[in-house]
């Protein structure tokens, strides 16, 4: 069963930054798409970041544009999120999902197909 962990989570202030990672020990993420979504509190889940397996697409919640930038080591067997210019509203909990699928409508950083989440990273821009 392919496990997904996060890591990189943190308090930070507004216009700071932060990388996630999301790591599968054991498991070749390459042959997977990874999916980066975020859960503020009292709010639905939503897509933030899209990769496909071999990191020749990517897409990006209008919110996030410019600001975010989702890359992958396939021999680290890691993908990241580069979050700058954070804003409060980018507080929340970030999960990294993998599908076996690039499914994702353009512009809206939501994967769809994920079959596998991690547990998520709380991320907390405040001053």
């Amino acid at each position: 069963q392919l496990q997904l962990v996060e890591s990189g989570g943190g308090l930070v202030q507004p216009g700071g930054s932060l990388r996630l990672s999301c790591a599968a020990p054991g498991f070749a993420l390459e042959y997977y798409a990874i999916g980066w979504f975020r859960q503020a509190p009292g709010k639905e889940r939503e897509g933030v970041s899209c990769i496909s397996s071999y990191g020749s697409s990517t897409d990006y919640a209008d919110s996030v544009k410019g600001r975010f930038t989702i890359s992958r080591d396939n021999a680290r067997n890691t993908v990241y999120l580069q979050m700058n210019s954070l804003k409060p509203e980018d507080t929340g909990v970030y999960y990294c999902a993998a599908g076996q699928n690039y499914r994702v409508v353009s512009g809206t950083g939501n994967c769809g197909g994920m079959d596998y989440w991690g547990k998520g990273t709380l991320v907390t821009v405040s001053s």
